[in-house]
């Protein structure tokens, strides 16, 4: 038996995020530090702190998680129905 989280199976997490996820975004704060010293405006660190908010994980699941699911449902993976009258 283990002391780590679902007999080492679980994903790696730092608080409220996976090590992946942190280290993106300390990444791109970097590169956005840089951005700003250089005066190329604060764009960059919008998104950072917009995909560091998306990508926060609660009970397993993320907000950039849903997002990525629902855009696949409905913009790029096709929805194929059928009608059919029922004979009873």
């Amino acid at each position: 038996m283990y002391i780590y989280p679902d007999n080492l199976r679980a994903k790696p997490k730092l608080w409220l995020w996976e090590l992946r996820d942190v280290a993106v975004i300390g990444i791109g704060f970097l590169l956005s530090v840089l951005a700003l010293a250089n005066g190329a405006g604060m764009l960059l660190m919008i998104l950072t702190v917009l995909f560091a908010f998306l990508s926060i994980r609660m009970e397993g699941a993320s907000i950039l998680d849903f997002l990525r699911c629902a855009v696949c449902f409905l913009f790029l993976h096709q929805q194929y129905y059928e009608w059919k009258e029922r004979k009873s």
